[in-house]
């Protein structure tokens, strides 16, 4: 049995459908309630924290697996072990990225330029940030004196009166641009991940009951974005048939019984299923079924 936290705010509702897709559904009594369940034999006790958080407590072995960003990890410095990624976020499939960000009109190009930046103006660099520790220690590394100082919000609205530059999180950059800023630096980029304490991940039942769980989270991220095509096809046109085929592997081509011709099956992305089903037909395809996938699971 094993006990689960997941993340709450940004990534909650985002989670939520992933483990809905996985056959893992998570329920409970409201939208505010921070327990819930999951039925399933290999989880037994399920928490709803913020992600920044949950690096501590699955370290601390009061969850044995947890979903995060390995933004949060290397800010808490926590010791966990890392099961695998899983290759969603917030709004999009794409990782976010923890940036150094100026005034779009600041001189600064790049993090070599901070040191420089803070010996002209006589003082250290404030640099305001949700990621305060990440980002002394990136400072360190580079030799900048700075005084980072911990924000609650809005982090973006602090240049230039509060804040020399900051360190924040995006997935695209739309948000900074809009409010007049310049992405300099990445720190870090950070996928959302599987997270285990190492006690339980050592143990060989929960570590095997881990594995099956990511399976089935990642089996589901996989099958997004894409569908299963069958057709039927004569002989004589099959090659031109497989020209015109993506795939994640070679299509599967079986004979009809009878000899009447093949069968034809392939997974192909759903973005191109508009332009595939038509070309398919004209090259002599029939029979053609799209079929929506659950998982795929390589």
């Amino acid at each position: 049995m094993l006990r689960l936290v997941l993340p709450k705010g940004s990534l909650e509702k985002a989670t939520f459908a992933l483990f809905g897709e996985a056959d893992l559904a998570v329920q409970r009594s409201s939208s505010v309630d921070y327990r819930a369940d999951i039925d399933d034999p290999r989880i037994d006790d399920v928490r709803i924290l913020r992600p920044q958080e949950i690096p501590l407590y699955v370290a601390d072995g009061l969850f044995d697996l947890g979903i995060t960003g390995r933004d949060w990890i290397e800010e808490r410095g926590s010791e966990v072990t890392s099961l695998g990624t899983l290759q969603y976020s917030k709004a999009t499939a794409n990782p976010i990225r923890v940036v150094l960000a100026v005034a779009d009109n600041s001189p600064i190009t790049s993090v070599t330029d901070l040191a420089a930046a803070a010996s002209a103006a006589g003082r250290p660099l404030r640099v305001a940030t949700e990621y305060p520790e990440l980002t002394r220690r990136y400072l360190e590394r580079h030799n900048v004196p700075a005084e980072v100082s911990l924000s609650y919000g809005a982090t973006e609205a602090k240049v230039p009166d509060i804040a020399d530059c900051v360190v924040e999180i995006t997935e695209t950059g739309r948000a900074l641009k809009a409010a007049g800023l310049r992405i300099v630096e990445t720190l870090l980029v950070s996928h959302t991940e599987l997270i285990a304490n190492p006690a339980a991940a050592a143990d060989p039942a929960k570590r095997h009951a881990m594995e099956q769980i990511l399976t089935l989270l990642q089996g589901s991220l996989e099958a997004r974005g894409k569908v299963l095509v069958k057709l039927n096809v004569a002989a004589d046109a099959l090659d031109g048939v497989i020209e015109v085929l993506p795939s994640l592997r070679s299509p599967t081509v079986s004979e009809l019984f009878g000899g009447g011709g093949f069968a034809v099956e392939t997974v192909v992305p759903k973005s191109e299923i508009n332009v595939l089903i038509p070309a398919l037909r004209d090259r002599g395809a029939t029979d053609i079924i799209e079929l929506a996938l659950s998982k795929i699971v390589h």
